[in-house]
């Protein structure tokens, strides 16, 4: 949900080549006070081993990849796409050692004197003295080649290929430094890449922040604290003094000059609104004993991971997918992990607001935005064959998320006028179930609405051929704008305003519909994260009205990025019989444009072209389909949120299955606390307006209370 002042790259993102491995790992170092950087060989990649699990989900059980449990088919895609990988990479290796060893034979013998040349040298120049032979090295690397090559041949007829496959990496010699292991160099504070990948220190610390959440640096002077405040203070102390020693451990870049126990003269600033994690910008002091008149280290961004987060979050697939990202020059750029948290890059960036989301350009440059973000990440295999995360996260987050709810269910009569309902742990009883209705029906439900959408699917193939790489979290809060400081800057030119945007907090990254990407955006206008009031609260009302949602959805049509397969209206294909396919949905008749019965449609002054009007009725049929199914994919990305908020709440009383008097639980909650069971309560509101709007259930077959708290959007 909310996230603070991380930032990305604000490049254009223009990939080279495909992303060419599959799990893309970060290589992480291990560090320590008395010793350099070491690095280890990493464990195979591994995925979620069943339905329950996800890559977004809480303590998977994992496996490595070529388990079992895998089909047969997914086992056969997964060899045909090594095997081509391999291929490519040979293949692109010979064409490289062919060019070199041809290049060596094209050379002269290079003079070392500056006289002027002798009769020898003109004659073997121009030919008529002897000729220098080729070196049995050289006719024996030219066999090894044709072998080679014929190798290749075979190979590739025997995969019944014409050609070699378009596999990258493409082999790249960089110049020749001075002789230094990588793998013993210094760490610093920027992303280094060795072959490709991520070089991203990492150490076994915990830093506890679990006393310092409340306190205030807006404190009286330290003669006026008490004693509670005195220790308060002592505690966020020592967690600056920790913050500096982790940064040292880490040798982030210019932070080892900060002198340990000093943590007095940084500045921590929490940012306000974060919902999953604690996030601060840690500023180092403007002089730096012994290091007077040099530049400070840079700010830095740190997050702590948020108590209930490894039931939701598999962070070790988000680190892959932030490296993913980083290679495309569009995710944040990580100095640092670990055991509860990471430093990331720090830019000067204000987050959008609410309001921002409903002005038209604003909302232009974000589909925009988006849609670079969907086009300029491939999708790995099995994030493909996996299917939509939005239903692996609810499949993951189910057993947790059915345990505390019945749990909840059982308090709902008990305790509705026992006085507490004002309580952050009990408000949400005031308006019933947190489901709305008790967890069963919920579920089953959920269950029905999923086999309804399915039918609108050929089968799970043309599913899957429909996803993309999706953020899944764009609400305000996780998009930043970054206004430069040069006049002169390329980002300040009309064409390049929507580079200014900058997307974070990657958490829930993954595989996703197009259309539930939408329907989580346009879900979103619906909050307010910094109401005073009722910062949880879903205002119907303010979901984006027809006019907007086609706007939005033009603008991310009509945007060309340069990335591969982008010049072209993706997944959109003509079915026989003038009929077409949505992507990934049964085909629809077609009606003729209305331009066919309109005067004003014929050919304006400059040529109206059979083609131009045939991308135009392209463009107006796609956005059809991105509305409808954004319409689609709405329920069950409430129901998804609906989880979320229960597994992130704290319930008293939860672990005992008793639940606790007033007294007992009241004083737990912070100034700051979250409601997530109310936030979790108004979601499933929302879905439930969606199924009446839907036709799957009737309002009259709905309880009475659930009702009369409906949220409706019928467009």
């Amino acid at each position: 949900m909310l996230t603070p002042f991380t930032a990305v790259q604000i490049a254009d993102p223009v990939p080279e080549r495909p992303i060419e491995d599959d799990g893309l790992s970060i290589k992480q170092f291990r560090t320590s006070h008395g010793r350099r950087l070491s690095g280890k060989a990493q464990p195979p990649h591994f995925v979620s081993s069943s339905s329950r699990s996800s890559v977004h989900g809480g303590s998977p059980s994992l496996r490595p990849v070529d388990d079992s449990n895998h089909s047969s088919s997914g086992n056969q895609s997964r060899h045909q796409y090594y095997s081509e990988k391999l291929l490519a990479q040979v293949g692109d290796w010979l064409e490289h050692e062919r060019k070199k060893a041809s290049s060596l034979k094209k050379k002269t013998r290079r003079r070392k004197s500056a006289s002027p040349p002798t009769e020898a040298d003109q004659e073997e120049h121009q030919g008529t003295g002897r000729p220098r032979t080729d070196s049995i090295d050289s006719q024996s690397s030219e066999i090894g080649f044709d072998k080679l090559q014929r190798i290749l041949e075979d190979s590739m007829a025997s995969m019944g290929l014409g050609s070699l496959p378009h596999h990258p990496p493409k082999i790249t010699r960089h110049r020749h430094r001075k002789r230094r292991s990588s793998l013993h160099r210094t760490a610093s504070s920027d992303t280094d890449y060795v072959d490709g990948d991520a070089i991203v220190p990492a150490c076994d610390v915990w830093l506890d922040n679990s006393k310092t959440l409340s306190y205030s640096t807006a404190t009286a002077n330290l003669e006026e604290l008490d004693e509670r405040a005195q220790r308060e203070r002592e505690a966020w102390i020592a967690f600056k003094n920790e913050i500096i020693r982790t940064a040292h451990t880490l040798k982030l870049k210019g932070w080892r000059r900060v002198p340990l126990d000093s943590g007095e003269s940084i500045d921590v600033v929490r940012v306000s609104g974060a919902l999953t994690n604690a996030v601060y910008v840690v500023t180092p002091p403007s002089d730096i004993p012994g290091h007077e008149g040099k530049k400070p280290p840079a700010k830095v961004l740190l997050r702590i991971y948020g108590p209930q987060v490894e039931h939701l979050i598999d962070r070790d697939n988000e680190l892959k997918v932030l490296q993913r990202l980083a290679r495309k020059k569009i995710g944040p750029r990580l100095l640092g992990t670990f055991q509860n948290g990471r430093f990331e890059e720090y830019f000067n960036a204000s987050p959008l607001t609410p309001d921002d989301l409903r002005d038209p350009e604003v909302s232009k440059q974000i589909a925009k935005r988006m849609r670079e973000l969907h086009d300029g990440i491939e999708l790995l295999p099995h994030e493909r064959d996996g299917g939509p995360a939005v239903w692996k996260n609810w499949e993951s987050w189910l057993e947790n998320t059915e345990r505390i709810v019945t749990f909840l269910d059982k308090q709902v009569g008990a305790a509705r006028n026992d006085g507490r309902r004002n309580s952050i742990f009990h408000a949400w009883k005031a308006n019933g179930y947190v489901c709305g209705v008790p967890w069963p029906q919920f579920k089953a439900m959920v269950v029905k609405y999923r086999e309804y959408l399915n039918t609108f699917y050929q089968d799970q193939k043309a599913l899957n051929e429909a996803l993309v790489f999706a953020h899944n979290d764009t609400q305000y809060g996780n998009i930043l704008r970054f206004q430069p400081d040069d006049k002169k800057s390329p980002l300040l030119q009309p064409a390049n305003k929507h580079k200014q945007l900058m997307v974070i907090d990657f958490e829930y990254a993954a595989a996703n519909i197009p259309g539930q990407e939408f329907a989580n955006h346009f879900s979103e206008w619906t909050y307010n994260y910094h109401d005073a009031k009722a910062p949880w609260a879903c205002n119907a009302t303010m979901y984006p009205k027809p006019d907007e949602q086609r706007h939005f959805l033009k603008a991310y049509v009509d945007h060309r990025p340069q990335f591969p397969h982008a010049s072209s209206t993706p997944r959109l294909t003509p079915a026989d019989g003038g009929a077409h396919f949505s992507p990934g949905l049964m085909p629809t008749n077609s009606s003729s444009s209305i331009k066919d019965f309109m005067l004003d449609s014929r050919a304006p002054p400059g040529g109206w072209t059979a083609a131009d009007q045939e991308r135009d009725e392209q463009t107006e049929k796609r956005v059809r389909d991105l509305l409808e199914e954004t319409r689609l994919w709405r329920p069950v990305n409430s129901a998804m949120w609906v989880a979320w908020g229960v597994v992130q709440a704290k319930v008293p009383g939860l672990d005992s299955g008793e639940a606790p008097a007033a007294e007992d639980d009241d004083d737990d909650a912070g100034a700051d606390e979250f409601d997530y069971l109310s936030y979790a309560q108004d979601r499933a509101f929302f879905f439930w307006g969606d199924l009446v709007q839907m036709g799957l259930v009737k309002a009259e077959e709905l309880p009475e209370q659930l009702r009369a708290r409906l949220k409706i959007v019928d467009y």
